[in-house]
């Protein structure tokens, strides 16, 4: 049976086998492992057919985890449907998790801040590189500063290079 499957997709061209579909629609595919018409073995491959399938359109997380592992190959076997809504109620709890642990830290801190306990961040306004000879220092600008009432053509003059 494998011999005339076999000749069927060398004659009729590649067959691939739906493997499965995610939750954001992307289908996945499997082309089995199989021999051309000259012998040699080409390996199976695994793809993915996106839902959206324009480039400019593709953000990141368009592919769940899950299914990235299996296209490459570092899972065997195609994740479940249980499997995958198990793992993304898993991550919607770690991030509610985490929304509530830096809500406490924050009220923590306005505490702390509060009480006088952890002295305020210093608003530092230094301007420059610290390795620069000039750092923390009022820099002179060269530039003309004037309004346009009181600007008379003719009256500034650049200093002369040093």
């Amino acid at each position: 049976m494998s011999r005339i499957v076999g000749a069927l997709r060398r004659t009729f061209g590649i067959v691939r086998d739906h493997v499965g579909t995610d939750t954001l629609g992307n289908k996945y595919y499997i082309i089995p492992e199989q021999k051309t018409w000259t012998g040699r073995l080409v390996r199976a491959k695994r793809m993915v057919e996106a839902a959206n399938p324009t480039e400019f359109e593709y953000t990141e997380g368009n592919i769940p985890m899950e299914w990235d592992a299996w296209i490459r190959g570092r899972r065997k076997e195609p994740p479940s449907i249980e499997e995958l809504l198990k793992n993304e109620a898993y991550r919607g709890q770690i991030k509610v998790k985490a929304k509530e642990l830096e809500e406490r830290d924050l009220a923590l801190l306005a505490k702390e801040y509060e009480e006088g306990l952890v002295a305020t961040p210093a608003k530092t306004l230094a301007t420059g590189h610290a390795a620069s000879s000039n750092f923390g220092k009022q820099e002179i600008s060269e530039e003309p500063t004037s309004t346009a009432n009181e600007f008379q053509p003719g009256s500034w003059m650049p200093n002369p290079k040093k």
